[in-house]
Parts: C-alpha cells; structure tokens; sequence
C-alpha cells in the first residue's frame, strides 16, 4: 500500500465486477501507461498466475497518486449488501438502476484510493485547488471498461 508522508488520503472509488473478468498485471500496465504519460507506475504486484493484485500510480502534474487493489470474497460480499441497502431509496434514473441490479452478480472488486500531494509550503486552503481529480476519473473509467463492471464513488453514491 502506498505510504508517502507528503501525500495524504483523499476518497476511495471502488469498480465492482466478476472475478472471472479480473485482468492480468500486464493488461492493468499496458492500460494505464496507455491512458496519460504523466503516470508512473509503481509497487506492481500480481498473483502465481499474473492476475492484478495491486499498484500504484503517481501523477506528479495533478498532485494525485492512486494505490489500487484487487479485492475478492467475503469483504465484496458484504461491501455489495451494504450499497444495496443504501441506493434501496435512492432516487436513481433506469440506467442507475440498472447497474445497481448488476451488483448481486459481482464478486470481485478494484479499490482506487486518491491520495494527495500535499507541502508544508502551501496552505491548506489552497492545497484543494492544485489537486486535480482528472487522474482519478481517468483511471476509474478505463477500470470499468476493462472489467464490465460498476464504478462507484461511496462518498456521493454515484453509480458509474
């Protein structure tokens, strides 16, 4: 996991999918150094058989790193219960509501933690402007193409 003092913990964004969709490290590198040559990739980790476990992306020109994990079993299963039971009165529009159908048939999630650069140089009211999300809506989109699944942002309870 990505540890760096001069970033701190912003939001965590999770993509939902079917385990049997879960793509190879390679495929996870060729995707991300594909989408911005900002990205430096680092802490790549994969399984015996090269299936995604985690990395980490930095994006030095958005004051952005993203440390991103691959997540299966009990933890999804619950994880998915408790998103269900919190959209259950949600006001969501047919393609929303779609995807949250979608949700009881995943097994497998992507977690994309958003860190940000911070300096004791600037102060903090300032530090939101420089961070820039674009890194992080980038990252979260393609994972969703990649894996068919379901983006979602806890934090606003956005289906994506």
């Amino acid at each position: 996991m990505f540890e760096r003092d001069e970033y701190k913990w912003r939001e965590t964004y999770f993509v939902l999918f079917d385990s049997s969709r879960r793509p190879s490290l390679k495929r996870i590198e060729k995707m991300l150094n594909g989408l911005s040559e900002r990205f430096q990739l680092s802490n790549a980790t994969a399984d015996q058989d090269d299936r995604f476990e985690s990395i980490t992306v930095l994006s030095p020109d958005d004051y952005a790193a993203l440390d991103i994990s691959y997540v299966a079993g009990e933890e999804v299963a619950e994880s998915i219960e408790s998103l269900e039971a919190e959209f259950a009165d949600a006001q969501l529009d047919p393609e929303e509501r779609k995807k949250l159908a979608r949700l009881k048939t995943f097994d497998a999630r992507i977690d994309l933690l958003h860190f940000e650069q911070v300096s004791d140089d600037v102060p903090e009211d300032d530090a939101d402007e420089m961070l820039d999300p674009s890194a992080l809506l980038i990252v979260l989109d393609a994972m969703v193409e990649l894996t068919g699944g379901v983006g979602i942002d806890p934090q606003s309870g956005t289906l994506m």
